[in-house]
This record gives structure tokens, C-alpha cells and sequence, in this order.
């Protein structure tokens, strides 16, 4: 019975390992924690889009990333794409944004 109770302690440390290590974040896979904060701020920042009336929110697709925020899509000017980077930047949570957007 000893040497059961060895056993289940070892599998459960095992998998406890496997668990932490698969939620861990790598340089191209995020955490589940990281996840999470990219989609509140990816959510956020495409509010703050959405309520700027100079620019429309439909034409312009953001990801986030690591606290890294893409802008891409159309807009109807340089000023407006200037706009859209702004309100990202603001955005609490913001590491910085990368500007893929193309004037129309």
C-alpha cells in the first residue's frame, strides 16, 4: 500500500508539471492568463475605435499579442490611420502598436 501511495503522489506530481509547463507562454504561444489580458485589450482598443465617429470600426481588424497591439485594414487617410494608433496606444495594458493599415 506504501508504494501505491508513491505511485499516485509521482502521477500527480507529473501531471501537475505537464499542466504548469502547457499554460506556460513561449516567444510564439501565449499563456492562458496572456490570452485573456490580449483579448480585453484587443476588445478595448476596438471600443475606442468604434467610438471615435472618424473612423470606422469595420474596416479595421485588431490582434493583440503579448501586450502588442496590430492595426490592419483600410482607412480614408493617413490622419485617420494616425487616429486609430492613438486610440490603441492609450489603451491601458498597451506594450505598443504596429500600424499594417492601408489608406483607400
Amino acid at each position: 500500500m506504501k508504494q501505491f501511495g508513491k505511485y499516485l503522489s509521482a502521477l500527480f506530481l507529473a501531471f501537475t508539471l505537464v499542466f504548469v509547463v502547457g499554460c506556460a507562454s513561449t516567444s510564439t504561444q501565449e499563456g492562458t492568463g496572456e490570452f485573456v489580458d490580449d483579448s480585453v485589450i484587443t476588445t478595448k482598443v476596438k471600443a475606442a475605435i468604434f467610438n471615435e465617429p472618424t473612423l470606422k470600426v469595420a474596416e479595421i481588424n485588431v490582434e493583440t499579442f503579448k501586450g502588442i497591439v496590430q492595426l490592419s485594414g483600410f482607412v480614408s487617410s493617413s490622419t485617420a490611420a494616425s487616429k486609430a494608433v492613438d486610440l490603441a496606444r492609450s489603451v491601458k495594458g498597451v506594450k505598443s502598436v504596429k500600424n499594417d493599415m492601408r489608406i483607400k
